[in-house]
């Protein structure tokens, strides 16, 4: 592998979060960049949120800046600062990937329900006509929900602690597609009868969570997804495989963004290979 050059023709591209540490997105491009011999590099960007105005102010100057991936606390914030959103981003009022065109002027949109919807079909997964539980209904759960519908889902219910928070995002998805039947539920609402079962929540990230979902009254050919990435098998994933469920781990879900990113910011690959680093954003 060719190493990574420096010059002053160089695009420059960054991950803006706060806080920074957890990013691990520019050690997944950077050498998705030298693999393919794109003159680009990307770096990590710490904002606090007291200071984006004036972060963008400078972004928009810096003339070398191609574009931003957007983690947490910004993405709905930077939203705001976008001449254009593209549709997803709209629906979700959150946008995670920014591009700045000739004019520094940003465009927008959010790629986490595409990503996800993508990493299930990459698995084998189709969500056309099938029922669909998704658990939790905040942060990449809404851009989820409304990619589930678009990609045909029959129905999805929203299972969330707060049941009008579920139920406020089942009727903005239902709006925007109508052909799926949606609905909020309770979180401990009965989770037999559905096709697929996605955690969206953060239940799974630290040991000793409870689980999301009772699995033993899962109906035996529900398929369990997941879209965390560290650690890569969580307890979900476990008590689903012990009982004989299909399931999908949350990794595919960051390739397919990756890509869909790269492509939006400028600078596609040609082909991907799974990177060993996880992320998060």
């Amino acid at each position: 592998m060719p190493s990574l050059t420096i010059t002053g023709t160089t695009r420059v591209f960054g991950t803006l979060a706060h806080p920074i540490d957890h990013v691990r997105v520019p050690s997944v491009m950077n050498p998705l960049y030298e693999k393919h011999g794109i003159d680009a590099v990307m770096v990590p960007i710490h904002v606090l949120p007291e200071d984006l105005e004036d972060a963008v102010r400078g972004m928009r100057a810096n003339r070398s800046l191609g574009g931003l991936c957007v983690t947490v606390p910004h993405k709905v914030t930077i939203a705001a600062f976008c001449e254009e959103v593209g549709a997803s981003g709209r629906r979700v009022g959150a946008v995670n990937a920014v591009r700045f065109d000739a004019e520094r002027r940003m465009h927008g949109d959010n790629f986490d329900g595409q990503g996800y919807v993508a990493g299930m079909r990459a698995g084998g997964f189709d969500f056309a006509g099938k029922h669909v539980l998704q658990l939790g209904a905040g942060g990449a759960g809404m851009a989820i929900a409304f990619a589930v519908a678009e990609a045909g889902a029959a129905s999805l219910s929203i299972a969330n602690r707060t049941l009008a928070r579920g139920e406020e995002l089942a009727h903005r998805v239902h709006k925007a597609f109508p052909g799926c039947i949606t609905r909020g539920v309770a979180a401990d609402a009965d989770p037999a009868g559905y096709d697929v079962a996605i955690n969206t929540t953060s239940l799974g990230l630290h040991a000793g969570d409870p689980l999301p979902v009772d699995v033993g009254r899962l109906d035996p050919a529900t398929v369990v997804s997941e879209i965390i990435m560290i650690p890569e098998e969580t307890a979900l994933l476990k008590a689903a495989r012990a009982r004989g469920h299909a399931v999908h781990y949350g990794r595919p879900m960051l390739e397919e963004q990756i890509k869909l990113i790269a492509a939006f910011i400028g600078t596609p690959f040609p082909s991907f290979e799974a990177c060993s680093a996880g992320t998060s954003g």
